[in-house]
């Protein structure tokens, strides 16, 4: 199994891209867990099993072995390892041993956030699986516990990786309602079930993992069907509408299914208790148990309490923390948040640029070191996406001049104004639009195509700023992406005005 972690910066666009990508990535282990079993290994005291329940407390310590156990250059038997319990065997304890010291081990607090909450989400949903299927089921209660807990595990390196990407999805398709084919070949060139899928396959993983993403790709419409069923508000005529179709009712009922169901338990519960995503999970698990809905919102909720007991860490959300919201409160993404105001000490700077900015005669050598002033004016008052554009008159295009925030991409870009009538309107007098979710709609469409790809927000500030009437630069600028805060539009609009005096000092000609 590949153990260097070099992260190419360039995003993959193609699946054997992604399966290349995450195949290189090395996931840290909390120190204490990794420290933990290492001493367990080496006590001869120990039993297999107490080593494997030992390592459950770090899914990607779980991952790692299990990958290892099942490579083709070690695994001799033609099925794949189904519990930690066999990898570890198929491996032996030196070797175990040997794979724990080439993992990065770091102080669990110090494991990027986003690989953190997703590897929350897979405990969660582990503990789903267990209270809700492993009792009924007790013969395979090791499949439904191992399968469940490394279902979401494809994901783990992408949250390591590209944790960024991970966010935009989620804001966008999950709490925006965008349409998730589009979101997904825009952000990954890829449909993220199939890219799961694919890399579950390369890994190995259990049957149960491919299995459900197969569900989640191929067999769809049958989970469609089932889901027509399942919204029955009758159970008798749940149970006749599945005995006139057997192969359906075969199919639903395989117990590799509750893996799936686990998993979309816990995931959609992320956003809240109410929500219709969750419902459908939780529509389909009544149905595969036999039982109401109540009864199953009931069950999934104490599994969402015994998981906090034992899962819950500091900084990530639980949605067992939910459970005394009212009911139809949800989790917003940080990104719907409006951000906190700067700190005073940027706000000290702030000033002291501004001031900067209004001396007189003019401190600027040329436009570039004035247009610098004011970008850092702009970063230091709580903007962290920004573009400034001089209007070049005789050509008429906007150059960029500074940018912060953005791809470097956004250096280079030439706007020319003839061509859109927004730029048009901008740039025959000043003025400013402040971009909203209420009029997002009827403004984005009139950005340019290149500005709209670099600010992908309902939340966006643009202002031409004028010298005797002419205008000469256009700043546009946002909080990255999150609502603007209230004092936030006011120091953008001072330093606009900071920024337009400064423009004019600089073009007197005897300053």
């Amino acid at each position: 199994m590949p153990i260097e972690t070099k992260v190419p910066g360039q995003i993959p666009r193609t699946l054997d891209g992604w399966i290349k990508l995450l195949d290189s990535v090395r996931l840290p282990v909390p120190k204490e867990s990794h420290d933990r079993v290492l001493a367990a290994i080496n006590d001869s005291r120990r039993s297999l099993r107490e080593i494997a329940e030992l390592m459950q407390d770090s899914p990607a310590l779980v991952l790692c072995v299990m990958r290892e156990a099942n490579h083709p250059a070690n695994a001799s038997q033609a099925e794949p390892a189904e519990s930690l319990e066999v990898a570890v065997n198929r491996l032996g304890l030196e070797r175990t041993a040997q794979l724990l010291t080439r993992l990065p081990a770091l102080p669990g607090d110090d494991i990027p956030p986003v690989l953190r909450q997703f590897l929350l989400i897979s405990q969660h949903a582990s503990q789903q699986a267990s209270g809700l299927f492993a009792s009924r089921l007790a013969r395979l209660w090791q499949e439904i516990h191992w399968g469940s807990l490394l279902f979401l595990s494809p994901l783990w390196p992408l949250a390591l990786s590209h944790p960024k990407l991970l966010d935009a999805w989620e804001l966008r398709v999950i709490h925006k309602g965008e349409d998730a084919t589009e979101v997904e070949q825009e952000l990954f060139g890829v449909r993220i079930m199939e890219l799961c899928q694919a890399v579950a396959s390369h890994w190995r993983l259990p049957e149960w993992v491919t299995q459900g993403y197969r569900l989640l790709t191929s067999e769809r419409e049958l989970l469609a069907q089932v889901l027509n069923i399942a919204r029955e508000p009758d159970s008798l005529t749940q149970q006749h509408r599945l005995d006139e179709e057997p192969g359906l009712r075969r199919w639903f009922n395989q117990p590799a299914n509750t893996v799936l169901l686990a998993n979309g338990l816990a995931l959609a519960a992320q956003v809240g208790w109410d929500n219709p995503h969750l419902l459908r999970w939780q529509l389909l698990t009544a149905l595969y148990l036999q039982t109401s809905l109540d009864d199953v919102q009931q069950q999934v909720h104490q599994q969402a309490a015994a998981s906090a007991r034992h899962h819950a860490r500091h900084a990530l959300f639980h949605p067992a923390e939910a459970l005394i919201w009212p009911w139809q409160q949800r989790r917003p993404h940080p990104d719907m948040l409006t951000p906190p105001p700067p700190p005073s000490e940027d706000l000290v700077r702030w000033r002291k640029l501004c001031g900067e900015l209004l001396a007189q005669p003019s401190p600027f050598s040329n436009a570039v070191h004035l247009a610098s002033q004011a970008c850092e004016a702009l970063l230091a008052c709580g903007m962290q996406r920004i573009l400034l554009l001089m209007h070049d008159k005789p050509n008429d295009t906007l150059l960029v001049q500074q940018a912060a925030g953005l791809p470097n991409e956004a250096a280079a870009l030439n706007l020319p104004v003839a061509q859109n009538k927004l730029l048009q309107r901008l740039t025959s007098q000043a003025g400013q639009l402040r971009l909203t979710p209420d009029n997002h709609a009827q403004f984005s469409a009139l950005l340019p195509a290149a500005l709209r790809a670099l600010f992908r927000s309902e939340h966006l500030l643009l202002r031409s700023l004028a010298v005797d009437g002419q205008v000469q630069m256009l700043m546009i600028a946002d909080q990255g992406g999150k609502p603007l805060a209230d004092v936030g539009v006011q120091a953008f609009g001072k330093t606009a005005q900071c920024v337009e005096r400064a423009l004019a000092t600089f073009s007197k000609p005897n300053r």
